[in-house]
């Protein structure tokens, strides 16, 4: 299956651009013209937040913009910050959220919707802990369920910065889940802060010998969507991990895309994610060369 490239819009909305955004239109004929197949969206506002596309002429409007500039949509990273699913305090609004989201993938062509706990480590522990595993487990199996009958799927990103950020409970809380619709994302930066510098993880903390590449392989059936990016081994803010521009890192990317292949990852989207680096809109070329060596190598 011939590789599609995308990248994530919220980079050009978060952090170091929150008070000036780049707004979705330039952002749309920017990837245009790079010759970029995809975006990500940010399910967040000044973005794509479906409260603020919720008619047939916003949705078309939408749509429009993205034909226009000869993109399509790889997924939405939908917003639940309002609605955290660790502790137990709002499952119908999480729900709710969900539904408002899948909702909008229907009427924009998307096929996938990324969801988290939202909330921040360590979370409960001891029994609440277990229990917050469960119930998690419960919600996002519901929430597959659903979306499978609308034929988008689920995908989880684990990081640092959320709870449940243990190679074990990553790998046992998408084994919990069980549905065929729900996945891991693995973000080649999250995979590396989790699996090899064990950032933000309650006590004890847990690393795997082979890093991310272990962890990858732990996963393997269970992968179901990427974000690709490299890691300098450190935290942004010291809240989730640093997603450094390509080359100015660690991660080997000859060992962790064929890794993530090898471990049965068949969706087209190969999807970039700059998030919170101060300079995302000049570098955003350089990262789509970056990956192009790699397309041809292993991407056919």
């Amino acid at each position: 299956m011939a590789v599609k490239l995308s990248i994530g819009s919220w980079a050009y909305t978060f952090g170091p651009y929150a008070k000036e955004p780049i707004l979705l239109p330039a952002v749309c004929k920017k990837l245009g013209e790079l010759g970029f197949d995809g975006i990500e969206l940010g399910g967040f506002r000044p973005h794509a937040h479906p409260d603020d596309y919720a008619t047939p002429a916003k949705q078309a409007e939408l749509r429009a913009l993205l034909s226009d500039n000869g993109l399509e949509v790889s997924a939405i990273a939908a917003d639940f910050w309002t609605d955290a699913l660790v502790p137990w305090e709002k499952p119908d609004a999480y729900r709710a959220t969900f539904k408002k989201n899948l909702d909008f993938c229907n009427a924009i062509g998307i096929p996938c919707i990324r969801v988290d706990t939202v909330a921040p480590p360590p979370g409960p522990v001891g029994k609440a802990r277990q229990d917050a595993l469960k119930k998690c487990a419960e919600v996002w199996r519901e929430c597959a369920e659903t979306a499978a009958k609308a034929q988008v799927k689920v995908t989880w990103e684990f990081e640092p910065g959320f709870c449940f950020n243990k190679p074990c409970e990553i790998v046992g809380l998408v084994k919990k889940v069980g549905h065929p619709n729900f996945g891991v994302l693995l973000d080649a930066c999250h995979a590396h802060m989790v699996a090899a510098v064990g950032a933000r993880q309650p006590e004890p903390v847990e690393t795997l010998p082979g890093g991310e590449l272990d962890l990858i392989k732990k996963l393997t059936g269970h992968i179901n969507h990427i974000h690709l990016i490299d890691s300098d081994n450190t935290l942004h803010g010291n809240e989730t991990s640093t997603h450094r521009p390509f080359g100015e890192g660690v991660v080997d990317f000859d060992k962790v895309i064929p890794a993530i292949l090898k471990a049965g990852y068949r969706s087209p989207w190969w999807v970039i994610d700059l998030c919170f680096w101060p300079q995302a809109w000049e570098v955003t070329e350089a990262a789509k060369r970056f990956l192009e060596p790699y397309i041809q190598k292993y991407g056919k």
